[in-house]
């Protein structure tokens, strides 16, 4: 390591989810079922202090903090991460919204080099899949 310092940014986002905020929280934890809304190779356990993958090993993580169906907080961090760079954390809150769930995320620490990437991955990559795999069940 050159001893620099890593700029870090955080990543605010919303969505609306036509699911309960249980069934939201299931897929994102749940490793078979982050795999089939994603359509890549998820592992993991839903537990305090389990490590996860996800997109084929892309995304590595630990589960910080599990509330089922209120909240998620993981330790996060992808194989395009600067050298040097430390794991981000991504907190999930979900509440009830009518028939549905409001998602809201704060990707805190991520390295500046890679916030405009991941700010369009999740909306991609995580928002408009869920919505849909949830609209098509």
């Amino acid at each position: 390591m050159t001893g620099r310092k890593i700029v870090t940014c955080t990543i605010r986002q919303r969505a609306t989810i036509a699911a309960s905020p249980a069934e939201v929280y299931e897929a994102l934890v749940n490793a078979k079922k982050h795999a089939a809304f994603t359509g890549a190779q998820a592992t993991g356990a839903a537990r305090v202090g389990a490590r996860f993958t996800a997109w084929d090993g892309y995304i590595t993580g630990k589960h910080l903090v599990l509330d089922k169906g209120r909240s998620i907080v993981q330790e996060w961090t992808t194989t395009g991460w600067p050298k040097g760079a430390v794991a981000s954390r991504l907190e999930i809150r979900l509440g009830r919204s009518g028939k549905g769930t409001v998602l809201t995320m704060i990707h805190s620490g991520v390295p500046a080099s890679r916030t405009a990437s991941l700010r369009d991955g999740w909306k991609r990559y995580y928002w408009q899949p869920l919505k849909a795999w949830f609209g098509v069940r």
